[in-house]
């Protein structure tokens, strides 16, 4: 565990520096006028990994109730410190994951890239789409990275090669969204935010029916492979869900996408 400072000035806790304030890039371009927030509002963080959301959602609203999900005990320590740092008493974090149903898993940790695990890390197995997404990621960097204009393309496979290097196998803990919503006994969720490499639909699929009345909110970004996108847009449409759907610039050489839904 290491301290990082990001763009904006925060100091925080990470594994790796340039990912967490890459992250932080990411997550800014979550918020404009079709998601909305407000103090005491209720998010759910489904794969929160360091906990970026969270710090952010707390320094813009001190009173926001955040419950953070994170299955992978090195980064889950991690978040577990952001949250403290925070200084947020309703921002908590919990060491499982979320899925269709109760279960325990093998999943792959890459120490040098912790927001790469995954259950499914057959979907990192294309060099060509990773050697992509990390030119898209250089390409739409932090403002603050003057440096990346001297990284010469030629050289993009060998950081690549190093981000996936010395990955682990790691048993982790799921459980499905119904029965959290019982355990925290919720009654209202104005945001889940859901972002857990792949398994997005099995988590969708984890939500009973009642439950959906509770849902005001989703930002999910989504792996289109073997059609999820279509099949969790339909999904959420025929809940009443009007549906927004973008592909960040970094990510525009992925399969990769951010679906935004509201009621």
């Amino acid at each position: 565990m290491k301290k990082t400072t990001l763009i904006n000035g925060d100091t925080i806790f990470c594994i790796n520096s340039l990912e967490a304030q890459m992250l932080h890039e990411h997550i800014t371009g979550y918020f404009d006028d079709f998601i909305n927030l407000e103090q005491s509002d209720i998010i759910l963080d489904i794969g929160a990994n360091i906990g970026i959301l969270g710090l952010d959602l707390s320094k813009k609203y001190p009173m926001i109730n955040i419950h953070s999900f994170e299955p992978i005990d090195d980064i889950f320590s991690v978040l577990k410190a952001n949250t403290v740092l925070s200084k947020n008493k309703n921002f908590k974090s919990y060491n499982f994951g979320i899925s269709d149903k109760s279960e325990s898993i093998e999943l792959t940790y890459f120490p040098n890239a912790p927001a790469l695990s995954s259950a499914n890390d057959e979907i990192w197995n294309s060099k060509k789409d990773l050697i992509e997404a990390f030119d898209g990621s250089i390409q739409n960097a932090p403002s603050n990275w003057w440096w990346k204009k001297f990284i010469p393309k030629f050289t993009y496979a060998f950081f690549v090669k190093n981000l996936i290097r010395n990955k682990k196998k790691i048993t982790c803990k799921l459980k499905p969204l119904s029965k959290v919503i019982e355990e925290l006994s919720l009654k209202k969720i104005d945001l889940l935010k859901i972002d857990c490499e792949g398994n997005e639909h099995k988590v969708i699929n984890g939500i009973k029916e009642e439950n959906w009345l509770i849902i005001n909110q989703l930002i999910i970004e989504i792996n289109d492979i073997d059609g999820r996108l279509k099949y969790i847009e339909n999904k959420l449409k025929k809940l009443g869900f009007k549906i927004k759907i973008i592909q960040e610039p970094a990510l525009e050489k992925t399969n990769l996408y951010n679906l935004f839904a509201r009621k």
